[in-house]
């Protein structure tokens, strides 16, 4: 997915996370920024989630930024897959294909 401009999905809520992305240009690497008030017991487990993500939906050339205040595993995964939506305007993920 070829992220075409910035975009924002979620709060700061407490179990929540508010994620932000923003294209790069003139590189093809994904940069990550992860900001967690439970980086100590599940910092690894939450940049992994991202990961995955990235590499299931083949993003290229962008900034992450996640701002975690607690979110589920399940919370998280739909944060990460809304922003990617609103950052290459597409109405709906490819569900079927993944």
């Amino acid at each position: 997915m070829k992220i075409l401009h910035a975009a924002v999905a979620g709060t700061l809520e407490s179990s929540d996370a508010m994620v932000r992305i923003e294209p790069l240009e003139d590189t093809q690497e994904v940069s990550i920024q992860i900001s967690s008030s439970v980086e100590k017991q599940f910092g690894d487990a939450i940049e992994q989630v991202v990961l995955e993500l990235i590499k299931q939906y083949d993003i290229q050339g962008a900034q992450i930024i996640v701002d975690d205040k607690g979110a589920l595993e399940c919370v998280l995964r739909a944060r990460l897959e809304a922003l990617l939506a609103r950052a290459c305007d597409i109405t709906a993920l490819p569900w079927e294909d993944k």
